[in-house]
């Protein structure tokens, strides 16, 4: 037993051991074959510690290697053999326009490549244009002359179309000019020169910039920044005040939905009965020739209840807020809209060949959304159509039954 608390606790063992009977007889083998560890310096973290050694307790790399093996290799392999030779040599910058030479530490083995972080200097390709195009087509332009519309292009050569700096660096020689006005100037003449010399590779689509649209957007951002206190409170009550809107809005939407789903219920289950009960056209002989105009007011109010709510304005659940919302939001379905309703809409989209996601744009999202209303209403009065035919024929007949 000490023997065992011994080795777990590292204790040199005494040299000599009594020669006992059990001994002898039983010959234990060691619990666990301990090996030579090394303890971590104190004050060293146990992360830091691991990054030392390897699982086989390697040194640590001596240099950097590039073997491509990652962490499986980490150590450099030295040996006898002979270093390659590094040569400093000379090398040229294609990006540079001074033809001017500089020097680097290059294997000798190497052939010569071009400087590989040239690629990385785009140029971008600035139109230019000449006197007879400008004296043709340029200059229909009053707000700018030839000079103006030099140094428009000779500043966009030199900084690549970066505005903000062209217009710090707009001579006021020439006028003052914004980054709205230089922007402007610089897309119109690249359309024109573009539909003068036609588009290279024929899909290359003409870049129009909205000046007056872009001034309104930084004058109300402007108004945005500038709003005082007062102001930032006002217009949070009034959020609050459209959310409570909005909120009683779809509770009126949800009960007119829950409404619809009671008036469907008891259309089909009204249908149902007209087809299961042969039997109820001999109760009907029995009953009164007044009740008959009854039936037809009650029809007709239907079909005008129906047209009235069949006439959904798409695009009015959108939320207003102050945040960002996409213009495709417009065109989706009202959360009231009904499984037969959509499946209608996509009978007839299909039957008139209409696309069912047009492009997002704001004359074709109000046309897409009033031809919608205009199918969702001519479906409900196709379907009010069927039903009043339904209901004549079964007036014919009980006229006829009751006649006989």
């Amino acid at each position: 037993m000490g023997d065992m608390f011994r080795e777990i606790l590292n204790i040199e063992q005494p040299s000599s051991q009594e020669l006992t009977k059990e001994t002898l007889i039983t010959k234990k083998k060691p619990l666990m074959e301990r090996t030579k560890t090394t303890r971590r310096p104190e004050g060293m973290h146990r992360e830091v510690y691991a990054l030392l050694y390897k699982d086989n307790k390697d040194a640590p790399p001596l240099l950097p290697t590039d073997t491509g093996l990652g962490y499986k290799q980490a150590k450099a392999r030295l040996g006898m053999k002979k270093v390659r030779k590094w040569e400093w040599k000379p090398f040229v910058n294609p990006a540079r326009n001074d033809g001017v030479q500089f020097c680097h530490w290059q294997r000798a083995t190497d052939e010569a490549k071009e400087y590989p972080f040239a690629k990385l200097n785009r140029q971008l390709n600035i139109p230019t244009y000449t006197l007879n195009e400008y004296n043709t087509h340029l200059r229909l332009n009053t707000k700018w002359n030839k000079a103006q519309t030099d140094h428009l292009f000779e500043l966009a050569q030199r900084f690549d179309t970066r505005f903000v700096i062209m217009a710090d660096r707009w001579d006021k020689n020439f006028g003052v000019k914004t980054v709205e006005d230089l922007k402007e100037r610089y897309y119109e003449v690249n359309g024109i020169l573009q539909k003068l010399r036609g588009n290279a590779n024929g899909d290359k689509k003409i870049y129009v910039f909205d000046g007056e649209h872009e001034r309104k957007r930084k004058e109300q951002l402007k108004k945005l920044f500038e709003r005082t206190q007062e102001q930032i409170e006002e217009e949070t009550m009034l959020q609050n005040e459209m959310r409570k809107i909005e909120a009683r809005k779809k509770e009126r939407e949800k009960k007119t939905q829950d409404l619809q789903k009671l008036i469907s219920q008891a259309d089909q289950q009204s249908e149902q009965a007209a087809a299961t009960a042969p039997q109820a056209r001999k109760q009907e002989k029995k009953l009164n020739k007044k009740k008959i105009p009854v039936q037809q007011k009650m029809t007709k109010a239907d079909v005008v209840s129906t047209m009235e709510t069949a006439n959904i304005r798409f695009g009015e659940g959108v939320n207003k807020g102050t945040g960002i919302t996409m213009r495709s939001q417009k065109m989706k379905l009202p959360a009231n809209f009904g499984q037969k309703r959509t499946k209608a809409l996509e009978q007839m989209l299909a039957e008139f060949k209409v696309d069912p996601n047009p492009p997002a744009i704001e004359e074709i999202c109000t046309a897409f959304n009033e031809l919608r209303s205009d199918m969702i209403l001519l479906h409900e009065i196709r379907t009010a159509l069927a039903s009043s035919e339904y209901e004549l024929e079964t007036l014919k007949q009980m006229k006829q039954e009751i006649i006989e």
